[in-house]
């Protein structure tokens, strides 16, 4: 440590220059600014690039676009296929399984190879893959591309080795499954369907074998013609021709009669003693009209038929309504007997399957379950009841109830807070669900022994808050708030409203929690934040209302040296508004433009109100109307329990409120936070007494420009005329594209004001918003979100010129520029830190990022008394101190003199509605993390940890000094930031516009790991990627779907243990005793045998230029993670299967060269022999 001190004490004694690191300082990585070179600092660091890797770790949520569904009845596992190429495979809660296709292609069909632990798909760029579901992470065995033809369907009989296709053309290919090669047996359409027949019968929709006999295959043609083909035989048994299209078959389970469903809406029954015609045709949903003509029906797209032993058979199908009754919901019809049940579905179906106790199709089936697959959930309706109730499901399904628009990741909470959160929770659960046990049930999964609490939040448009397990890399719903709850329903009557036009008002777009104190804070897109206590206990409540006006007018903008000597703005005035608990003019009662002035977008509810147990509303704070306009979206949050205050801003200024007082105690204009340090000199604008538009922070000169900060084109720099907000106006499902460019969420709301045009009394709110331009917009999902901000050529070309061009002379005309420039508040930080060069000892202070690259230090003088706390002002003002970065600032974190992260200061969490001694539990207990609590004597100062768009710097406190710099990157900016712990120490993570992740050692700014994860397509990664302790992040990789990754090499060499198996091993349940006289009557599929009609000997092989087969990447690496157990061993059969087909092909090529050469000695000893046959003996 002496080492160390000496350090410290030439950096506090460092020159002036060093204390404002200039970005122009340094560029290269770890370039200090002060003299002492900073390796000398004696800070053990400890992470190396060996302890980081990037890898997935799990998906949550329904997936995106579903396709196609399959089940494996004796596994008892589901997998689902998306448009994407994903697949996801289901079991049993903790088993969940993410695959995806290489090629993206959409999945169009999946087939269990049943309790074999494979998975066959086949996709729309017409490849069948087969999976391998013996291993953790399932990979591709083989692939098989077909070249001429396209795939429509698929079908592969429960025990066999051969997989039917059927194609776009109407042929029927047949594929080993063993080999993935393509069989020489082909069943053509023109030898299946007449001679006579002149049309083409259309793609084959479906395939199946009769349950009665395995040799006969029933081919399906969508233009409504079934052939039943024998394949021994390889003839039709009997052809079909019907009218109507077909869109599913379904076989009765003794195999004498099947049923087909059609697109007019009905269902044919057929038998096989005569197949001339149906004998039953039904109309489920038809009804007669007047006229006597069945009305007409919409198409019935899949009929399951499903007999059951003790009571009627089982008819399910999906579609068939009538077209003459719009609105109506997507439906699945039950047919039981005489009982028909329809039930309506939220979303349309994709697919269902019947779920049923026997693998074997020619036994009783007897029905158990449906799931149901729809465009945006799974459900599963339980059959064994009549009234047909649907299982809870312990699946994450309905992360996307409502778009998703923020997202909050903590690990290692309180080991407390997840039973609390979960025992409130499940008295607000759904009730009506069935009593049986969830029927997907499948593979093993344990909890491991690496697992610590670890909790997601998700915000969402209609203002609901969701608290999710994420412990074991699980997800489970914990607790659900609804902040709309807070305020009065908007009435459409109202002039606001209707002026208005918002449809998510409550729209959540940042989220701050303190898992200690359990207190939390929202920040809404109607520019209000509500502030929730945690209680176990109902309450009646009343909510504060504070209301904020973060714009000023012109003349109320004072100079520098006004406010030099009164840093604490506690007065009433233009700088600190009072707080209005209640405004005299209803925020909706107003119709004229001036009434909308000084008024929330939002109405408080102000009357006493029941709130039952969780978290509960105390204080909300509103940003009022100005000038017309609406009030800037909040850009930036931070809390702090242990001082009771609340800091947000936004692109106008800066707000701090006590929320212990209901005070508020500062509300300042971003450049009045400089007082007379501004490091770009900039002026303040003169009053303007006589105006016929309103001025203020908000306006702009008439020849308006906008400077860019040497972003490198981040958004930060983008300045534009037009107001445009960060949520846009239309939720759309598909994935959103950025407009043009690359937009920093830090920035995203913080477009500068509008010129004043002066115009009649209606030409200032035109120009202000356009012609009905709502000053509010539909809140889109984080999944959906683009930002587009203007730039005229004129800004573009200057931004252009001054890019690199950090320093430079600060003449008139660019003063005037700087004026006018938006500098929004990006980053807050509360804790104990230095303010100026001179202090001693930590105080209270509030470090203060902006969207210029700028840090302002505010120290704040808090009682520490609990009765003085209470009653005593909290004295807050400007510092003067200012650091400086390049690129708009994202997070700040403090580092003890050893390297270590400090916690900031939190209050031991206590329930003020609880009834037994009150006095004890109005005693607040605060817990205190000095920077010096880690060192051997007190003043020593911290390290504070600094990172923007564009670099991280280092700054020893309170020398102001700049010990490390490092640029992160020059052609992208940096879109998350955050000071994580991993592998007990800590590291600086960072994402980047450019996919990059990236983490940096700490304080020393080394770069460890640098992996180009995955492009910004759009601006929901953006909105939503976060980071956490541990070495984990998510991101929302789809609309419907949390992705969670994993950077920590400890964290990816555990995951194995924590993923769950797929595959275990179960018996295959024998099959029925038949009976001597079933056996005998009802045909021989016992003694069919495939391998002798498929195989290579019989059938030959398949053309080579119509499919072509490609070996799997599982390879090797799938050698090396199954090396054992009966994983490796099947590994092991598959190569040797690759290896034994490369054999049998160079043996056919030496086959056929030996054969050509016995040919040629046949012809010639042939030839000889005509020769001499006719020559006597001795004549030779």
């Amino acid at each position: 440590m002496k080492k160390f001190r000496k350090v410290l004490d030439g950096l506090t004694t460092s020159s002036p220059g060093g204390t404002i690191g200039s970005p122009s300082g340094g560029s290269a990585a770890g370039t200090p600014t002060a003299t002492p070179t900073p390796k000398e600092i004696d800070i053990q660091e400890t992470l190396v690039s060996e302890n980081f890797q990037l890898c997935k770790t799990v998906r949550h949520g329904f997936p995106y676009q579903p396709t196609a569904l399959a089940f494996d009845p004796v596994q008892k596992i589901l997998a689902i296929g998306s448009r994407t190429g994903g697949v996801r495979i289901l079991g049993r809660p903790g088993v969940d399984c993410y695959c995806q296709h290489e090629s993206g292609a959409a999945v169009l069909q999946l087939q269990f190879l049943i309790n074999e632990g494979a998975l066959v798909t086949a996709c729309a760029d017409d490849t069948l893959h087969l999976w391998n579901l013996r291993q953790r992470r399932p990979a591709v065995l083989h692939s098989l591309k077909f070249n001429r033809e396209r795939i429509t369907f698929c079908h592969l009989p429960f025990q066999s080795k051969w997989l039917y296709v059927g194609t776009e053309r109407g042929n029927t290919h047949i594929v080993n499954i063993e080999s993935f090669i393509l069989s020489g047996y082909v069943i053509m359409w023109n030898k299946a369907i007449e001679l006579s027949t002149k049309t083409h019968p259309g793609p084959v929709v479906h395939l199946s074998d009769s349950p009665k006999d395995e040799g006969k295959l029933l081919i399906g043609f969508e233009s409504g013609t079934i052939v039943q083909w024998d394949l021994r035989l390889k003839k039709a048994d009997f052809r079909i021709y019907y009218d109507e299209a077909i869109h599913s078959v379904s076989w009765h389970h003794e195999g004498k009669q099947f049923m087909c469903s059609h697109s007019d809406g009905s269902l044919s029954m057929w038998n096989l003693r005569n197949t001339t015609k149906p004998f039953q045709v039904t109309f489920p949903h038809g009804k007669i009209q007047k006229d006597g003509r069945k009305e007409s029906c919409k198409p019935i797209l899949k009929v399951e038929y499903k007999t059951s032993r003790n009571s009627e058979p089982f008819f399910i199908f999906s579609g068939g309504l009538s077209y003459d009754k719009a609105g109506r919901r997507p439906t699945l019809t039950i047919m039981h007997g005489k009982a028909i049940t329809v039930l309506e579905m939220d979303y349309p179906i994709v697919e269902f399957m019947a779920l049923c106790e026997t693998p074997y199709n020619n036994e009783v089936q007897e029905p158990y379950a449906v799931v149901v697959l729809l465009e945006k959930d799974l459900i599963v309706v339980d059959l064994t009841q009549s009234n047909y109730p649907v299982f809870e499901n312990p699946y994450p399904m309905d992360i996307h109830e409502s778009p998703v628009t923020c997202t909050a990741y903590f690990a290692d909470c309180p080991p407390d807070i997840i039973p609390i959160l979960y025992s409130i929770g499940v008295k607000h659960k759904k009730t009506g669900y069935s009593q049986k046990e969830w029927p997907v049930g499948g593979g093993t999964w344990t909890l491991g022994s690496h697992t610590y609490p670890e909790i997601i939040i998700t915000g969402h448009a209609d203002g609901s808050i969701k608290f999710w397990d994420a412990s074991a890399i699980t997800l489970q719903m914990l607790y659900k708030l609804k902040t709309s709850k807070a305020f009065e329903k908007p009435k459409p009557s109202e002039g606001r409203a209707a002026d208005l036009v918002e449809d998510d008002p409550f729209a959540i777009q940042m989220v701050s929690w303190c898992p200690q104190s359990r207190i939390f804070c929202v920040v809404g897109i109607s520019a209000h934040i509500i502030l929730y206590r945690f209680s176990k206990y109902d309450a009646n409540t009343q909510i504060v209302s504070l209301e904020v006006r973060l714009q000023c007018e012109a003349e109320d903008v004072i100079s520098p040296s006004e406010n030099e000597n009164n840093p604490c703005f506690t007065e009433s005035g233009s700088h600190s508004p009072q707080p209005h608990h209640q405004h005299a003019a209803s925020p909706g009662s107003g119709t004229t433009e001036g009434n909308k002035d000084s008024n929330p977008c939002l109405k408080v509810k102000d009357r006493m109100v029941r709130v039952p147990p969780g978290y509960q509303a105390e204080l909300v704070v509103q940003l009022l109307w100005a000038d017309g306009e609406p009030p800037q979206q909040i850009t930036s949050l931070d809390i702090n329990s242990a001082y009771g205050l609340l800091a947000f801003g936004n692109c106008n200024g800066l707000a701090v409120v006590d929320y212990l007082q209901k005070t508020i105690l500062l509300c300042m204009s971003t450049l009045d936070l400089y007082g007379g340090a501004d490091p770009y000199q900039r002026l303040t604008r003169s009053p303007r007494r006589n105006r016929q538009s309103t001025s203020g922070l908000t306006e702009l000169s008439d020849n308006q420009q906008s400077i860019d900060m040497d972003r490198s084109k981040s958004p930060t720099s983008v300045k534009g005329p037009g107001r445009k907000l960060s949520l846009p106006t239309d939720l759309k499902t598909d994935l959103d594209h950025v407009n043009g460019h690359c937009t920093s969420p830090a920035s995203q709301s913080c477009s500068a004001g509008k010129p004043r045009v002066p115009m009649g009394p209606e030409g200032p709110r035109l120009t202000r918003r356009g012609p009905g331009r709502p000053p509010f917009r539909k809140a889109q999902s984080a999944a959906c979100m683009e930002i587009s901000l203007p730039v005229s050529h004129t800004e573009a070309a200057a931004t252009e010129s001054r890019e690199n061009s950090f320093s430079r002379s600060r003449s008139s005309s660019v003063s005037s520029i700087d004026r006018d420039t938006k500098e929004a508040i990006t980053t807050l930080q509360f804790g104990e830190s230095y303010a100026r060069k001179s202090d001693t000892l930590p105080t209270p202070c509030l470090w203060v990022g902006t969207s210029l690259g700028v840090v302002l230090l505010i120290p704040m003088s808090i009682p520490t008394d609990h009765e003085e706390r209470m009653e005593e002002p909290v004295t807050i003002g400007p510092s003067g101190t200012v650091l400086m970065l390049k690129g708009s600032v994202l997070r700040i974190s403090f580092l003890d003199c050893m390297g270590a992260l400090i916690q900031s200061p939190y209050e031991v969490w206590r329930d003020l509605n609880a009834h037994e001694d009150p006095d004890r539990m109005r005693r607040r207990k605060l817990v205190h993390i000095s920077p010096s609590s880690s060192q051997d004597t007190c003043g020593e100062g911290h390290l504070a940890v600094v990172c923007s768009e564009k670099q991280a710097k280092v700054f020893l406190m309170p020398s102001q000094s700049c010990l490390f710099v490092h640029n992160i990157t020059e052609s992208s900016f940096v879109l998350r930031a955050d000071v994580v712990t991993v592998c007990n120490s800590v590291c600086l993570a960072c994402f980047c516009a450019n996919g990059h992740v990236m983490t940096l050692s700490l304080p020393s700014l080394r770069p460890l790991l640098d992996v180009n994860y995955l492009p910004l397509a759009d601006m929901r990664i953006a909105r939503t990627f976060c980071f956490t302790h541990g070495g984990q992040a998510l991101y929302l990789s789809s609309p419907t779907e949390i992705q969670r990754l994993a950077f920590s090499q400890e964290m990816c060499d555990n995951l194995q243990e924590m993923l769950g198996e797929l595959f275990t091993p179960i018996e295959t349940p024998e099959a029925q005793n038949r009976g001597f006289l079933k056996g005998f009557f009802g045909g021989n599929s016992h003694n069919f045998d495939r391998e002798e009609l498929f195989g290579e000997a019989a059938a030959g092989k398949g053309s080579r230029s119509l499919a072509q087969h490609i070996p799997g990447q599982a390879g090797m690496e799938g050698m090396k993670v199954a090396a054992s157990g009966v994983v490796g061993d099947l590994a092991r059969a598959r190569i040797a299967l690759d290896e034994r087909g490369q054999r049998l092909g160079e043996l056919e090529e030496r086959t056929t060269l030996m054969m050509t050469s016995a040919e040629t000695f046949s012809k010639h000893a042939h030839e000889v022999m005509l020769k001499c046959k006719d020559k006597k003996w001795y004549q030779l």
